[in-house]
């Protein structure tokens, strides 16, 4: 079977490590040359939490020849129209897609190849792309902290899903999703909170969960997520075994205070992440902004639902990627009018 990693970027050379060291053939394919030259000549180095490196197939685009039966979609999910549609030419007469971006991109995805062509997947992990073959796993190697999230996008059972759970499990816990929307918005929730507020502050995940404003900020992005996933008659699923809308769902301050103690504790396992939102604003790129927290702003429209914190997240990260503003503690000063 022929398997790919397209945008084997940070998380993408991880994975593709894993797949590879466990014994599985897979191309790690990413237009940087310079990191595919390395990955060619010396293998993928992943430091950080583990040490490891891992003799990997590294393909540029324009060096595809094969029909692929799966796909592993890991780019930013803002280009998936043009890169779905330069993939078709390249997947099997049953090849499918399996997306593993942040936000809801598995619509963009079945509108070119089809709902039974389309699979989705989240990761509960995070590494940092450090260039030229090396990547910074900033998530404890263990396989409660790298899980992931998997679901059929259409109604037909497809014949390659059980062997993308086989790949995934290499690296970590695989849980099956019937309810998929649920896991997407369980993993939308979390990059809503943390991955906008890194790009607003300048800072790692650890640190917004230490300091009390940011970690405040935080939870009320998760509660906006909430409320509008309750109105669009979405049930969020639990991360990692945890009911994340127990936990976080509050309706009062005594409730709210339990879940501002809860969770340092619940990312205490994440807290080197540095959001790969704040690593394009380092790169002079735009972000994602607008398929995570400006999704949950565009629902909130549609269900009724007000989401100031995400609404002005996004209006700040606009304004860094516009250069009106720099990733700094001191953006926090524009949140000053959501008091309470």
């Amino acid at each position: 079977m022929n398997v790919a990693i397209y945008g084997a970027g940070g998380m993408g050379t991880v994975l593709g490590a894993y797949i590879t060291k466990a014994g599985y053939e897979i191309d790690l394919i990413n237009r940087n040359k310079d990191h595919i030259k390395v990955l060619k000549a010396k293998g993928a180095k992943i430091i950080g939490k583990v040490n490891l490196t891992q003799k990997v197939t590294a393909l540029l685009p324009e060096e595809m020849t094969k029909k692929y039966d799966i796909i592993l979609l890991m780019t930013k999910q803002r280009f998936n129209k043009e890169i779905v549609e330069f993939l078709v030419p390249f997947l099997s007469e049953d090849g499918v897609i399996c997306t593993m971006q942040n936000g809801l991109p598995e619509l963009s995805v079945a509108n070119i190849i089809g709902d039974d062509r389309t699979i989705g997947c989240t990761m509960s992990w995070g590494a940092t792309f450090l260039g030229k073959g090396v990547v910074e796993l900033t998530s404890e190697p263990s396989r409660d902290v790298l899980t992931y999230s998997i679901g059929m996008y259409g109604e037909n059972d497809q014949k390659h899903f059980d062997h993308i759970v086989e790949l995934l499990d290499t690296m970590g816990d695989v849980k099956i999703e019937n309810n998929f929307v649920g896991a997407r918005w369980s993993k939308l929730l979390v990059n809503a909170a943390f991955s906008g507020l890194s790009v607003v502050t300048n800072a790692r995940f650890g640190v917004i969960t230490k300091n009390k404003k940011t970690r405040l900020l935080a939870l009320k992005a998760i509660k906006e997520c909430i409320d509008v996933a309750k109105a669009s008659n979405i049930t969020i699923e639990p991360i990692q075994g945890k009911d994340v809308v127990k936990l976080m769902d509050y309706n009062n301050k005594f409730r709210r205070s339990i879940s501002m103690f809860i969770i340092p504790i619940a990312m205490r396992k994440h807290k080197q992440i540095k959001s790969s939102m704040l690593r394009d604003i380092e790169r002079n790129k735009k972000t994602e902004v607008y398929a995570i927290n400006g999704v949950v702003c565009e629902h909130g429209d549609k269900v009724n639902i007000d989401t100031p914190i995400n609404d002005m997240i996004v209006s700040i990260v606009e304004k860094i990627e516009n250069k009106e503003l720099e990733p700094c503690w001191d953006n926090l000063k524009y949140f000053d009018k959501f008091k309470g």
